[in-house]
């Protein structure tokens, strides 16, 4: 049987009939198994779910990994899939479980992948502006550094939303809260290069005309779009660091408390609800500092190159 919409309609049933969960609770994991099609869908394999393995499923979380999901989240997307597959079990549609091989996601604090400018200049540089989306991708990398956005606040950014004269930009981030980013003038003339130039030539279907990036197809971009965007050009740039897009959102608060930003400030950039979590990029500056004592110190440079 097909992993469609059909399916996934029986299985809200059965969530809620038999299992007497939530309308949230069943929306969410209904939206877990929408996501998982969407992946294989968008990797081109097959939609039956006889043949859906393991290791399509580890492919699957790596992509959640690599959009910046955090490890909460998608151990609540696991849990939303084992459900799916207690399902498909009962009512015999399929004969094994592959969610019983993948483990839960390791929650809590680490330290991200962090670019150092010059890293990000390099891939900037290998944009190549001749190309019909030259001047897009460029400032899509510039808005994303030079804003510290999610990528899902990439791709639903509105022309509407951004102020050119008091060079700032309107975001809306989780939940649906707004704020408001200073944006500096080299992003602006990036994002009017684009709007002003390739933008213009392109067939936008009306119901994005009003979206700043668009695709090749006339409408909104998609997360793995960017996601692929980020990696060719790291690539390109020879950087063997693991990054994604979210990779440029952890520059861009690790440079501002390298630069002595205050971590409040950050933190209303970020858009984050509690101040701990801008918290885990000072760990990333102080890891910083301490390279940079040992490395232009005399007396830590001293230690480190005496035989004693």
């Amino acid at each position: 049987m097909l992993l469609d919409k059909s399916l996934i309609k029986g299985f809200s049933d059965y969530l809620r009939l038999e299992q007497a969960l939530s309308d949230n609770t069943i929306d969410a994991y209904c939206h877990d198994t929408e996501l998982l099609k969407e992946h294989l869908e968008e990797s081109g394999h097959s939609l039956s779910v006889d043949s859906i393995t393991h290791e399509d499923l580890e492919n699957f979380f790596a992509q959640l990994y690599d959009l910046g999901i955090s490890a909460t989240s998608q151990a609540r997307i696991l849990s939303g899939l084992k459900s799916f597959y207690k399902y498909l079990l009962q009512e015999r549609i399929c004969e094994a479980d592959p969610t019983q091989l993948v483990s839960f996601p390791t929650i809590g604090r680490h330290i991200p992948e962090v670019l150092s400018y010059e890293e990000i200049v390099s891939m900037m540089n290998c944009i190549d502006l001749s190309d019909k989306f030259g001047h897009r991708n460029k400032a899509i990398i510039e808005v994303m550094y030079g804003c510290g956005l999610r990528v899902s606040e990439v791709i639903s950014l509105n022309i509407s939303e951004i102020y050119f004269k008091d060079e700032f930009i309107k975001v809306f981030g989780k939940g649906s809260k707004e704020r408001l980013i200073p944006i500096g003038k080299k992003t602006l003339n990036e994002m009017l290069l684009y709007i002003q130039g390739e933008r213009m030539h392109q067939d936008i279907n009306p119901k994005y005309s009003d979206k700043v990036f668009i695709s090749a197809r006339g409408s909104s971009l998609t997360r793995q779009s960017v996601f692929l965007l980020v990696k060719s050009l790291a690539e390109k740039a020879g950087i063997k660091k693991t990054i994604s897009p979210h990779t440029l959102r952890h520059s861009f608060a690790t440079h501002l408390l390298e630069g002595g930003a205050d971590l409040r400030a950050v933190q209303q950039m970020l858009g984050h609800s509690s101040i701990s979590t801008t918290e885990i990029y000072t760990h990333v500056s102080d890891d910083y500092l301490r390279q940079t004592i040992m490395q232009y110190h005399p007396r830590w440079h001293s230690q480190n190159t005496s035989t004693n």
